[in-house]
């Protein structure tokens, strides 16, 4: 299959400009202070009338990986809000205090918008065993792509993991979507090992600012001719 390119949007210019470079998927959210928060209804509503790509909305209210019972009925009717308004999936992950994948707490999430697509975070990168963390995520209804950057500090520490984990597993590399200070040089080394998925966000700003640059079209541009390019060779 051809290459996904999904960039971070926080308002309707970021979409209009990831559109106009060539991104095929946006993640919405908010307080990427936070790492990614969930955004306004109205945030997904004013980039839905913006941009026809496919939107996966965050479902995340803290910054934190941990969840509990109150906070996953406001996520519930926060769901239900972000598809009247358009969306098309969403991305989530919850750890356990132990820091393993929460099945309870995502199942029960995912099975109330079950038919949706979704995406399971960075989560990943923060639990104490890889292995078994996508073991887990295999039992959970609806999850068709995983983000991870192999590390909690970003690609540039976990390229080897990802690429032995992709190698060893197809079914990981179809899963898998890198990114997480991903670097055009990481790229090569990731579509050999199988993988085909790509997200980026402050690369595509200017000084890699969220705050005082939007979505630059040229930026996403040259990731989706670098991606294109890793497609033709194939």
């Amino acid at each position: 299959m051809g290459s996904l390119l999904e960039v971070i949007a926080l308002h309707p210019a970021d979409a209009e400009a990831a559109q106009e470079g060539g991104a095929d998927r946006l993640e919405l959210c908010a307080s990427m202070e936070a790492d990614g928060l969930s955004p306004s209804v109205s945030t997904v509503s004013a980039i839905r009338r913006a941009t026809d790509l496919p939107l996966r909305v965050m479902l995340r209210l803290s910054d934190s990986f941990t969840t509990n019972g109150a906070e996953l009925n406001r996520l519930t009717a926060m769901a239900q809000s972000y598809l009247s308004a358009g969306a098309d999936g969403f991305v989530l992950g919850f750890l356990t205090p132990d820091n393993e994948v929460d099945v309870d707490s995502v199942a029960s999430l995912a099975s109330t918008f079950a038919g949706t697509p979704w995406t399971f975070h960075r989560a990943i990168d923060a639990v104490l065993e890889q292995r078994p963390a996508w073991r887990a995520l295999r039992t959970l209804q609806g999850v068709d792509c995983v983000l991870t950057a192999g590390s909690s500090l970003g690609v540039g520490h976990g390229l080897d993991d990802l690429c032995k984990l992709a190698k060893e597993d197809p079914a990981v590399a179809q899963t898998m979507m890198v990114g997480g200070s991903l670097q055009p040089e990481h790229v090569p080394w990731l579509y050999q090992s199988g993988v085909r998925r790509f997200h980026v966000g402050s690369s595509v700003r200017q000084d890699g600012s969220w705050t005082k640059a939007y979505v630059n079209s040229r930026f996403v541009r040259a990731w989706r001719n670098l991606l294109d390019a890793q497609d033709t060779r194939a």
